[in-house]
């Protein structure tokens, strides 16, 4: 009987080799529709926080305050930092803002090792990253649709929020923003913008005060829980178009960091409480009307067992 050659197969061995790579190529297109690649820049890795938040709800004629403790993934948290410049044009806001600072750097160093994205905004002065890796990385973020229009900027919303608790708006001297509590107000056209030094941007941290490429960033990186810090509480911490009200109007799990931010305020205005006291009122507005607040605390450390193999 004549020797088969190697490399000559029968119809049947033929068929069953067709039939078995067909299966092979079907299971594995299965697979790939089924785990689609990942928009994500920044590494998505386990991690549970432990948030331990404070809100207030209505009861009756007054508001009861609700302490809770819901669970995080590091995976899907944000910390957005509101204009926490180098210098304001109020000199008292600006000893406080380089008071929170190096705290302010600490938490979010800890919140970085476990995860959390860190979107430094601030405002007017973005352009002096302009050729940054960290201006590049949120201008190159995959375009998404808000399901609301991002606004210039959130203004004070008397459907949906009680009477302001605080005077905010005198201008004394010749001061050109309201609510300072200089002595003597004066005004600083030229202040410095830049981000104070005691905060570093490092790492995949993305910097933008816009509104619209913030959203594009948090939607690629799979972001549902954004945490606001920075300056000032009453004002542009709010109003923004990255703000507590726009996150709130585009469907985030939006949260204060009240223990590093900062009002503007003058006790001078009613309720003529001192500064620390108007800043809690607004806190406490926020807390009735907007979102619940943590402490930077939650942010540092993630729940035991909860960070991959043991």
């Amino acid at each position: 009987m004549p020797h088969k050659s190697p490399t000559k197969l029968t119809r049947r061995e033929a068929l069953l080799i067709t039939t078995q790579t067909l299966a092979a190529t079907a299971l594995t297109g299965h697979v790939a529709a089924a785990e689609p690649k990942s928009t994500r820049t920044i590494p998505a890795v386990p991690g549970k926080l432990k948030i331990d938040w404070r809100r207030r709800e209505k009861d009756g004629d007054t508001f009861r305050v609700i302490e809770e403790t819901v669970t995080w993934e590091a995976s899907e948290t944000a910390i957005i930092i509101c204009d926490m410049w180098s210098d304001h044009p109020c000199k008292m806001a600006a000893v406080r803002v380089s008071r929170i600072a190096p705290r302010m750097n600490e938490v979010i160093s800890l919140a970085r090792d476990h995860g959390v994205a860190i979107i430094h905004a601030p405002s007017g002065g973005t352009d002096f990253y302009e050729d940054t890796p960290y201006r590049k990385r949120m201008k190159d973020a995959r375009p998404a649709k808000p399901p609301v229009p991002i606004k210039g900027w959130c203004y004070f919303d008397e459907k949906h929020e009680g009477p302001w608790p605080i005077v905010d708006d005198v201008k004394r001297a010749d001061a050109k923003v309201s609510g300072c509590d200089d002595p003597v107000p004066i005004d600083h056209p030229d202040f410095d913008r830049h981000e104070h030094p005691a905060i570093q941007i490092i790492g995949y941290d993305g910097v933008s005060a816009n509104g619209q490429e913030i959203y594009n960033f948090l939607e690629q990186e799979g972001r549902k829980n954004i945490v606001l810090m920075g300056v000032h509480t009453n004002m542009c911490v709010l109003g923004r178009p990255f703000g507590i009200r726009q996150q709130k109007y585009l469907g985030k799990n939006v949260v204060l960091c009240r223990d590093l931010t900062d009002g503007l305020y003058d006790p001078r205005d009613p309720p003529f409480v001192s500064h620390a006291r108007g800043v809690e009122l607004v806190i406490e507005h926020i807390e009735k009307y907007w979102c619940p607040s943590i402490l930077g605390e939650s942010l540092t450390k993630v729940i035991l067992g909860t960070a991959g193999p043991q």
